[in-house]
């Protein structure tokens, strides 16, 4: 093919890195906000907080004083004048013992806490198993999740018992120590399913009472999942009394038997940090940003000087490389401090139009005065584009008067209703919530009747989307709402 050369012009549109900072900065919330800031220091000498400047100062005045002065050099005596470098002292002359006899030593003990899997071991210790079974039984451990069932199939596990450790293990093997596994506390632990969970609870249970439940959970499993309660009755020719405390005693039953064996000190809690905080003073709402964790930055003066001094000097290439490094630091510990800064005037210019907004929600947090908003509206109001109100209310919060809330709290569509009041879809699901709590649990409502309450309150709404409102705040059809 014929090589040629050619011009051509285009017209890009590149974000600076400094823009790329502030975006980056500006989805992050508080808590990691913090962790970023420690990073840049860590990274970038020149940057430094402004309380250092202050505490090196306070340590200079205590030194200057004449009481406070510390100098090791300016010291009379040292512990060097009173022995030889080749002397062997002692420990007792280097120990001090300031205790009396009548100090009382107090030992706190420290909990260590057992994980799931290892409670389970603990008792495979003592299980009747030969040393091959105990492996095995440690593998099939192994894959049980933390809500005490075995998700995998026995096929699976000895195809990987081949494959990984080259072992010929049938499934007839594995379902016997299964059985012995599954006899371990917590009852139910080893299930690979909620059927099985379930009959393992309750043949742990030797009262007559409970064969009932047991047959129920046996033979007519997928009634009682869909409630069909009159079909179980027919079948077993129960009393509407012995119906009733058959299918409590099932209700009863654990259906995460690993849920039960929790240690508060294996959890990972998830602690939320609010990147705002709203006050509520004599009906005048005044918002913060949450600065608690954020501290002030500024540029270390010692590396300016160390610029200016530089660029007076000749052209030697050790300077000059010197010089660029520290300039490049100084930029970039510039770039970020205005980054921050811009980051910090977006969040309370997004968040006081949000508040502005919905200023009738937050005088007392009555959920029905929520106005339907959108993105593009506090957009609109604040000037900024679609992306970064999204940026600015992703995974942040604010605390007010009446509890914390995420941002996206805010946001929501809205809706006519008959009389041309457009009401946002929180009242709605709201109004739907109550409805629903205070139903005849014997008789639930179904959608449609939840559809022509609503109507009647002048929300002219159709079934399906009282469905997908219902199914929005997590509750099930009327048919799985139903009780006895």
């Amino acid at each position: 093919m014929k090589q040629k050369l050619s011009l051509q012009q285009k017209l890009l549109q590149k974000l600076s890195p400094q823009q790329i900072q502030v975006i980056k900065l500006l989805e992050i919330p508080a808590l990691q906000l913090e962790q970023r800031i420690k990073k840049e220091l860590e990274e970038n000498p020149v940057l430094e907080l402004e309380s250092d400047e202050i505490d090196g100062d306070q340590e200079m005045n205590m030194s200057d004083d004449g009481a406070g002065e510390t100098d090791i050099d300016n010291e009379e005596f040292t512990l060097d004048d009173y022995y030889d470098e080749e002397e062997d002292i002692p420990a007792y002359r280097l120990n001090a013992n300031n205790y009396s006899k009548d100090d009382k030593y107090v030992d706190i003990p420290f909990s260590v806490g057992t994980t799931f899997h290892e409670f389970l071991l603990e008792q495979l210790g003592v299980a009747d198993l030969n040393e091959d079974e105990q492996h095995l039984a440690e593998y099939i451990i192994g894959n049980i999740d933390d809500d005490g069932y075995l998700r995998r199939d026995l096929p699976a596990i000895s195809d990987d018992l081949a494959f990984n450790l080259n072992l010929e293990v049938t499934e007839e093997e594995l379902l016997k120590i299964l059985k012995v596994i599954q006899q371990f506390d917590p009852p139910g632990v080893g299930a690979r399913d909620l059927q099985e969970c379930l009959l393992i609870q309750l043949k742990r249970q030797n009262k007559r009472e409970f064969i009932t439940a047991r047959e129920i959970v046996t033979n007519y499993f997928d009634e009682f999942t869909k409630k069909h309660y009159s079909k179980i009755q027919a079948k077993l020719e129960l009393s509407d009394q012995e119906l009733k405390e058959a299918i409590d005693q099932i209700l009863k039953m654990n259906p995460k038997p690993g849920s039960s064996y929790s240690n508060p000190l294996n959890k990972a809690n998830q602690h939320i940090v609010p990147d705002f905080i709203l006050e509520n003073i004599d009906g005048e709402l005044i918002l913060s940003l949450n600065q608690r964790n954020v501290p002030e930055l500024k540029i270390n003066d010692s590396y300016l000087d160390m610029i200016r001094s530089m660029s007076g000097n000749g052209k030697n290439k050790s300077r000059k490389e010197a010089m660029a490094f520290v300039k490049e630091k100084i930029d970039s510990a510039k770039w970020f401090i205005d980054a921050l800064q811009q980051r910090q005037a977006t969040l309370m210019q997004t968040m006081s139009e949000i508040v502005n907004f919905q200023k009738a929600y937050f005088l007392d947090g009555d959920e029905t005065k929520l106005k339907p908003m959108i993105l593009k509206d506090i957009a609109e109001r604040t000037g900024l584009d679609i992306s970064t109100i999204s940026r600015v209310s992703n995974s942040k919060y604010i605390q007010t008067h009446f509890g914390i809330y995420p941002l996206k709290y805010f946001f929501s569509e809205g809706l006519q209703k008959d009389d041309g009041e457009e009401v946002s879809t929180r009242e709605i699901k709201k109004i739907l919530q109550d409805c629903i709590d205070g139903e005849d649990k014997s008789k639930p409502m179904t959608d449609d009747k939840l559809a022509a309450i609503l109507k009647k309150k002048s929300y002219n709404i159709a079934r399906r989307t009282v469905a997908k409102y219902r199914e929005q705040l997590g509750i099930p059809v009327a048919r799985l709402r139903k009780e006895l």
